[in-house]
């Protein structure tokens, strides 16, 4: 197993208290092998972090898209917080090779289990805001989260991409996006559009359909991309 000093140096952040983050890897299945090992098993830092994780994935969401409605973000927290995104993060710090655990469930594949990663990533968040604090805690999730949370934006971007550029310019400037078309071709059976969607007056995207929505769908998703690179 990896030392302490290395797990903290993946983190980015060093402990005052390093039995808070080693208690955050133990688990139950080591104290059974192991009953006189001073500290206890991490489900009570388990129980800590799944509320800390609620609150800070909630707070980043609300920010971001001040105009989404809440049943979308609370489909998204979900997303976000769901065992195997959770565990996806544990795995992204080889979370796995720190944890304390029996023989036993070790050899039968426990440090990749997701639902032993997931709880061992919630233990983490609850030892980090113990130690650190709760800005120190969400800046580390929100850095963690942030690939994850722009794939799920993307998914959404494919599914209604103006409603999703509105959500991210409003939260971003504070503006509305504003479409006008540029270009009309073809004759009325076979009509092409050419739309360009404007973001305080500069042009973010261009998109072109037969008709004046798919026109403008194209031109939110091709905005989207452009806004979404530039963080």
């Amino acid at each position: 197993m990896s030392s302490l000093a290395d797990l903290e140096r993946i983190l980015g952040i060093t402990f005052s208290d390093k039995s808070l983050l080693q208690r955050a890897l133990i688990h139950r299945s080591y104290l059974n092998e192991n009953p006189d090992f001073p500290l206890p098993d991490n489900e009570r830092l388990e129980f800590l972090g799944d509320a800390i994780l609620d609150f800070v994935t909630a707070e980043n969401l609300y920010n971001r898209f001040p105009e989404m409605r809440e049943g979308d973000l609370t489909n998204l927290r979900a997303a976000l917080v769901r065992e195997e995104s959770l565990a996806d993060f544990a795995r992204a710090l080889d979370l796995g090779q720190y944890l304390y655990m029996g023989r036993g469930e070790a050899e039968s594949g426990g440090r990749e289990r997701p639902a032993i990663l997931c709880a061992a990533f919630e233990a983490l968040v609850g030892a980090i805001f113990l130690d650190q604090g709760l800005t120190v805690t969400k800046d580390f999730l929100n850095r963690l989260m942030e690939t994850k949370m722009r794939r799920l934006a993307q998914d959404r971007m494919e599914k209604d991409p103006k409603s999703l550029l509105q959500e991210v310019s409003q939260g971003k400037w504070r503006l509305t996006p504003v479409y006008r078309t540029v270009a009309e071709r073809g004759p009325d059976h076979a009509k092409e559009f050419t739309v360009e969607v404007l973001i305080g007056g500069e042009v973010y995207g261009r998109g072109v359909g037969h008709n004046k929505q798919a026109a403008e769908q194209e031109a939110a998703r091709n905005a989207l991309s452009k806004v979404l690179a530039e963080g």
